[in-house]
């Protein structure tokens, strides 16, 4: 669903950066009226979901429901860096959720799950050696399964970016060792196969609370 919006959304935005710098005066005045149209739709949606992923973690510390991803005591993710970092990560707003989460950094440099939001960012945004740092400095520190499972899926991510296949497919074995439940390095081998398709990496940090 939101995909589908910000798709209709960033077409719009390729469309007016494209043909602005060319435009007639009259034309000029339209393209900047969209503008202003999708910068309230986007400022709209950023607020409407921060506020729904309040509501949702006040409703799960009410009910004192567990957490969808344990990773142990993490009371960083109470925050409202983290409630924000994690709301501009399910919008695809990467750069944004790196800023917020690197708050987080600032008070807690230990937080693992900060950094890894941090990493799969970057690498979302395609910079793999950012990505790289984070991922290398969370691996040798956590025992979590789940946690490792990602990190390896994602480091395989990587090294297809930068063709080196048989290695990939090396790590996406460690990530089904670490957590065979895990579905995403199922998905990435069949992509290395098949030479096409689309990676999967970090889709978990989506749903977690």
């Amino acid at each position: 669903m939101f995909q589908h919006v910000f798709a209709e959304m960033n077409d719009m935005l390729e469309e007016i950066i494209k043909h602005y710098p060319t435009a007639q005066d009259t034309q000029k005045q339209y393209m900047i009226q969209r503008w202003n149209m999708l910068k309230a739709m986007s400022d709209g949606i950023i607020e409407e979901w921060l506020s729904f992923e309040d509501k949702m973690g006040a409703f799960r510390e009410y009910t004192l429901l567990p957490p969808i991803f344990p990773l142990g005591a993490t009371p960083e993710m109470e925050t409202e860096s983290f409630v924000r970092g994690q709301g501009y990560f399910k919008l695809m707003m990467y750069r944004q959720s790196i800023q917020q989460f690197s708050v987080i950094i600032m008070d807690v440099p230990d937080s693992l799950l900060a950094r890894m939001y941090i990493a799969m960012a970057h690498l979302h945004l395609e910079e793999t050696s950012e990505a790289l740092k984070q991922f290398q400095w969370i691996l040798p520190l956590t025992e979590h399964k789940r946690l490792k499972a990602m990190i390896y899926n994602a480091l395989g991510c990587i090294q297809v970016k930068l063709s080196d296949t048989r290695k990939a497919q090396e790590y996406f074995a460690l990530a089904m060792q670490n957590d065979p439940t895990l579905a995403d390095p199922l998905v990435n081998i069949q992509v290395c196969n098949d030479n096409r398709g689309q990676l999967q990496y970090g889709s978990q940090l989506i749903s977690l609370n």
